[in-house]
């Protein structure tokens, strides 16, 4: 396939590299020495749901001003309609968007609101849901996270226990999720719960609501990561209510929504740049005077090396056959699971990568005084999670097996 831009796209592209070398704010500078979230599009140095709260005055307001000049062009959720606070770009210039930004190492804005549930209300969502809750999102004003796992039903989604019970107008809700990153910081959570725990098959009794993060009975504690970070936690949900109106899609037919949700998880360029970029660091450092030594350890580097490069070729493929797909106005199906288990796979492959480059260096956690500031170090904690995150390897080969291959279910 040819994926050479054709003169409108190429035009854009300027566009958006003007865009950020005008509007990005001076004074929004990474924090070198913050660890980060584990999303695909977290850029090194930022995260945006953190930083618009941030205690420090000069970094919120930083993070704020961006959200905002994006806001005007309405480039925080480029894909929607105008009339919610979008652009209306097709899905190609959404990806040639992403990609500069990336590229020039700004931080999205927005992630999980913008380009999770954001989508999945506008394919299932109410009139009315979409007029109270899109406008804030694409504005910067609002952000969210998603309650999807629980203990013991992470993988097996459909086993999940959370329970929801209608009385009137309003569901009670009870139970604990678990992993929902950066909830801390979230205003609203979306969370699948059970309505009928008498289903023929467990994924026809589940229920998609909207709950308002600090509403009485929700409590959010944070967990500490292997990093010793905290970018995801735990939810607790004691006797919450939550009104009808917020269920998103009819009621046991939750499954297929977050499905939809799911989708537009596992189709980002984001990880295929971020990749791009730490691998191209890593050979600027081995050719540098300080970090030749470090390769003439290790004949064999060189090969390895070029083996990432491939494979990062390969996923910037596959991510832009999957946006390809969107453009013909398909949905992103099994495509977008072979990103996500061939992506979570290279972080890993490359984490090692990396660290093998260094040896016994690699085991410097302090990025003052270590090669490379402990970039791959760092990155090997961050790639035990890929794996899982957004759907197991396990899940991820089935969908692909069932979905994309039609492979009877074992």
């Amino acid at each position: 396939m040819n994926w050479d831009d054709t003169p409108e796209q190429a035009a854009f592209r300027e566009e958006v590299r003007s865009f950020v070398r005008d509007r990005f704010p001076a004074s929004y500078r990474p924090a070198a020495d913050a660890e980060h979230s584990l999303e695909p599009e977290d850029v090194l140095g930022y995260n945006w749901p953190v930083d618009r709260v941030s205690d420090d005055p000069e970094r919120r307001e930083g993070a704020r001003a961006w959200a905002a000049a994006l806001a005007e062009r309405g480039w925080i959720a480029p894909h929607w309609p105008r009339e919610y606070g979008g652009a209306g770009l097709s899905p190609m210039e959404e990806f040639i968007l992403h990609e500069e930004m990336m590229r020039a190492r700004v931080p999205t804005v927005n992630g999980i609101g913008a380009f999770l549930l954001g989508p999945t209300l506008l394919v299932h969502g109410t009139d009315e849901q979409k007029a109270r809750h899109l406008p804030p999102i694409a504005k910067g004003e609002a952000t969210w996270a998603q309650g999807f796992s629980e203990p013991e039903s992470g993988s097996d989604l459909a086993s999940l226990r959370t329970r929801a019970v209608r009385d009137g107008d309003e569901y009670v809700v009870d139970g604990q999720k678990v992993w929902t990153s950066l909830a801390q910081y979230a205003d609203w959570l979306f969370v699948l719960v059970r309505t009928d725990p008498d289903a023929d098959r467990p994924h026809r009794g589940i229920t998609f609501l909207l709950v308002k993060a600090d509403a009485p009975g929700v409590t959010i504690r944070p967990i500490t990561d292997i990093r010793g970070d905290r970018p995801f936690c735990e939810i607790f949900f004691e006797g919450v209510r939550v009104p009808v109106a917020d269920r998103v899609g009819e009621e046991n037919r939750g499954w297929y929504v977050a499905m939809t949700a799911l989708g537009f998880e596992r189709a980002g360029i984001g990880a295929t740049i971020k990749y791009e970029q730490a691998l191209s660091r890593l050979v600027d450092y081995l050719r540098s005077p300080e970090g030749a030594r470090f390769g003439r350890r290790n004949p064999a580097l060189r090969q390895e090396i070029a083996r990432r490069q491939t494979e990062i070729r390969v996923l910037y493929n596959l991510a832009r056959y999957t946006v390809s797909r969107q453009a013909a106005g398909e949905e992103p199906d099994f495509e977008a699971s072979i990103n996500q288990l061939f992506g979570a796979e290279l972080h890993q492959r490359l984490a090692r990568t990396g660290a093998r480059a260094f040896g016994r260096a690699a085991a410097l956690w302090g990025r003052r005084g270590a090669p490379l500031d402990a970039v791959f170090t760092h990155m090997c904690r961050d790639a035990v999670a890929s794996t899982f995150l957004g759907g197991t390897t396990e899940i991820q080969r089935n969908v692909i097996a069932t979905r994309g291959l039609r492979l009877p279910r074992a």
